[in-house]
Formats: C-alpha cells, structure tokens, sequence
C-alpha cells in the first residue's frame, strides 16, 4: 500500500525509513486500509496484481488473477503447438492471453468476452505489456469470424455453483465471471460443442475448473468426442485444469 501512495518501492522505504508522509498521503493510506478492512480485494485497490511476473490492471469489472492459473499457463506455454492459432475464451483481465502471447510469440492469439468493460481492461492490458492480442466482444466462439479455424482453445469460464459458500467472500468481483447461477458447468457444455462444430482442426483444448469438477469435465469432453482429456493439479496440489490434445 505504501508503495501504491508514495510511489517508493520496498527498498526505498527502507532507506528511507524516516519519511514523513504528506497528509494527502496519509490521507489516501487510511482510505485505502479502511477499505480493505471492510473486504475490498487489494489488487482493486491498488489497481495492479502480478501474474506471470508481469503487472496486470485490475477493476472490479475482472476477476483478479490467481496464481492457480499460472499452473494453466505454465502448461500452455509447452505444450501449444507451434505457431497455431490460440483463441481464449471469457479473457477477462487478459492475463492467459498476453501471457501466453508474451512467452510464446509464434502463436497468434486471439481473445474473446462478453462484457465490453472486461475488454476494455483486456486492452489496456495487453498494449501496456506489448501483448500482440486480437480482441472480439462475444459469447465464447460466436464474434469470430467464421473464416478462422483454430488450432487451440482455452478457458477459464465461470465455474462456480450457485448455492457455493465462497460466493459471498468474492462478492467484489463479478459474478457473472464466477458462476453460471446452475451448477459451474454450463460453459463447458457450450463451449466443447461449438468447438467441435466451428474449430475442426483443433489440436489442443485446455480449460480451468473447480477442484471438485475434473471428472465431470472429463465426462463433458469424451460426450464430445474429445477422448483421452486429462486433469492437472495446481500449486495447492488440487485438480485445477483438464486438457486435451489430438492423438
């Protein structure tokens, strides 16, 4: 916090331990400490959370980035083919996108979600950090033109249940990007469809879920023809991610 209203990194501080601070900045630590101490997410307050060593905008338009995710990412970056064309669905903040844009820049990366504020953030994510994204407002694969095939899909779409506890302790962040108001898996039942029926060259399809859900994802893939999908586990050593990858 010190460091969002002075603008003096941690080693800063330290030399110089006995700044005084103004009292417009005492003014804007209170508030932000006040804040916090009532439930807001640091990251909005601040405006910043790191992914991926790499500072992304956040508001409360977007989910802040876990670094659960990372996990996803770390995957994506060694296993994507080489130079396909990748599309993540529901970007959010854009944090998979331009990073996986950023560590691996033969892919062609596109990015699609459904709230033109997220966008907005999206973008000025991705021309901050140089991220060479291509950014569609829509509902999963619906804005692309129908000229792309994709060789890759990602997502992290909202996956929690309804009636889950945790809801209210996200309460600042949006619900919308949370649950599907059912039971976490509408998505995937809309997503691997259309898949199917508008990327028929796809060699890779990855997407983050709840730790309780590898096995009906699973499911959801093979119903789909995906066969052979597989579960991974994140830094808290949970079933975080399921992927599949064409023989």
């Amino acid at each position: 916090m010190l460091e969002h209203v002075c603008g003096m990194d941690k080693a800063a501080q330290l030399i110089h331990d006995d700044r005084v601070l103004s009292s417009d900045e005492e003014r804007k630590l209170n508030d932000i400490a006040k804040k916090r101490s009532e439930g807001v997410p640091l990251p909005y307050l601040l405006g910043t959370q790191e992914f991926f060593a790499r500072p992304f905008l956040v508001n409360p338009s977007v989910l802040i980035p876990r670094s659960d995710t990372e996990c996803l990412v770390e995957w994506l970056i060694e296993h994507l083919p080489k130079n396909a064309l990748v599309c993540d669905l529901g970007t959010g903040s854009g944090c998979i996108a331009a990073t996986v844009a950023l560590e691996r820049p033969d892919l062609t990366v596109w990015a699609s979600d459904l709230s033109e504020s997220a966008l907005a953030v999206a973008q000025a994510n991705c021309k901050a950090l140089g991220a060479d994204v291509k950014l569609v407002q829509g509902s999963w694969l619906d804005p692309y033109p129908a000229e792309l095939s994709f060789d890759a899909v990602i997502s992290n779409p909202p996956y929690i249940e309804r009636d889950d506890k945790h809801l209210d302790a996200l309460r600042y962040e949006p619900r919308s990007a949370l649950t599907d108001e059912s039971d976490g898996l509408i998505a995937y039942r809309t997503i691997l469809p259309q898949i199917k029926r508008k990327a028929p060259k796809v060699q890779l399809i990855a997407v983050e879920h709840g730790w309780n859900q590898g096995e009906a994802v699973r499911s959801i893939f093979e119903e789909n023809g995906f066969k052979g999908s597989a579960t991974f586990r994140d830094y808290g050593n949970n079933p975080r991610f399921t992927t599949w990858i064409k023989n």
